[in-house]
């Protein structure tokens, strides 16, 4: 396993910062080498916290985005901090490469997602299998590139895929991402997963403290910008 680094930690929570690559807890195709694995060998106290097949684990990322993870260290601290995801009290700010440049220097996708009837894994904006979900994303430009705009978004609810159904949505894909590329798919640099990046988490701990939990872009992320940068 690829090394989980701890960015914070104190009595009540855990941040880490993930690598992509690395599954967050147990699935049907992945038994071993997850974040849950190493929160049990280096935290077992967790063990009874929460979920007991994703002890500690209050919200996840996909296996391919890298950034913030924040676990919880003890139910009290579950309880809260599941409740501040539900209820909009962390703000959550991803940075990500999206296919083509943005002219607007920022905005707000507000549009409710569902589950693919074509796909089961995909997730659609209206339409959809099941009940829709109220999604709002909001998002501002970083750096405008020759294809590519970086940029920073502010997912405002937790739908599975929703910030990168949401930019596939208005026009711009995430770089690299095979599920929602679709006809207008694009990798700089052989980049070898989506450009999704969890760059911090901010909110009022339990003890009173407001934390702000950052993690810088990775060097594969940051390779792929100065491949850019350099066509310029």
């Amino acid at each position: 396993m690829e090394e989980l680094k701890v960015i914070y930690e104190d009595d009540d929570v855990l941040a880490l910062a993930k690598p992509a690559g690395i599954v967050v807890h147990h699935d049907a195709t992945h038994m071993s080498g997850t974040v849950v694995d190493w929160l049990l060998a280096n935290r077992p106290e967790i063990k009874e916290v929460g979920d007991p097949e994703r002890p500690g684990i209050v919200h996840r990322l996909d296996k391919d985005t890298s950034g913030v993870l924040l676990v919880a260290k003890n139910q009290k601290t579950f309880l809260y901090i599941k409740n501040l995801f539900q209820t909009g009290g962390i703000n959550k700010k991803y940075q990500t490469l999206v296919i083509g440049v943005m002219q607007n220097d920022d905005g707000i996708i507000n549009e409710p997602i569902a589950r693919s009837t074509k796909n089961f894994q995909k997730r659609v904006v209206g339409g959809g299998q099941g009940r829709s979900r109220e999604a709002v994303t909001h998002y501002r430009v970083l750096e405008r590139l020759p294809e590519y705009t970086l940029v920073e978004a502010s997912p405002k609810t937790g739908r599975t895929h929703q910030i990168r159904s949401h930019l596939a949505h208005i026009g711009y894909p995430i770089a690299c991402d095979k599920l929602y590329g679709g006809k207008r798919y694009l990798c700089p640099a052989d980049l070898g997963r989506q450009f999704l990046h969890a760059h911090s988490l901010t909110f009022v701990a339990p003890s009173g403290k407001k934390l702000e939990l950052v993690s810088p872009l990775p060097k594969d992320l940051e390779g792929a910008l100065e491949v850019l940068r350099t066509a310029k």
